[in-house]
């Protein structure tokens, strides 16, 4: 085995837009976050989006991601941005905000 060096986690922000509230889409986030092993939160906007910051290994976000696009039953998501975030989140685990 090669050494590459210390595991790298990164951290990204999601604003996800569409009918994604009032449809239990912070909880469901939270399940999968948990799930996946991400460290971050999951809150509502006032704009009526879902803004989700995640830290974690590239792979763990990319599932995330993916998970994202479509969301729980019910929720109609329209869009996924993503950003790179520097900001880490505060305490380990996942939480509704």
């Amino acid at each position: 085995a090669y050494y590459t060096g210390p595991i790298m986690t990164k951290c990204e922000r999601y604003r996800v837009s569409g009918h994604v509230q009032g449809v239990g889409f912070r909880a469901a986030t939270l399940r999968e976050a948990t799930r996946l092993g991400l460290c971050g939160w999951v809150r509502n906007l006032p704009d009526g989006r879902v803004e989700v910051l995640a830290q974690g290994l590239d792979d763990q976000l990319q599932q995330l991601s993916a998970w994202l696009r479509h969301g729980p039953v019910g929720a109609k998501v329209a869009q996924v941005d993503s950003t790179p975030d520097s900001q880490v989140p505060p305490v380990p685990g996942f939480q509704i905000r």
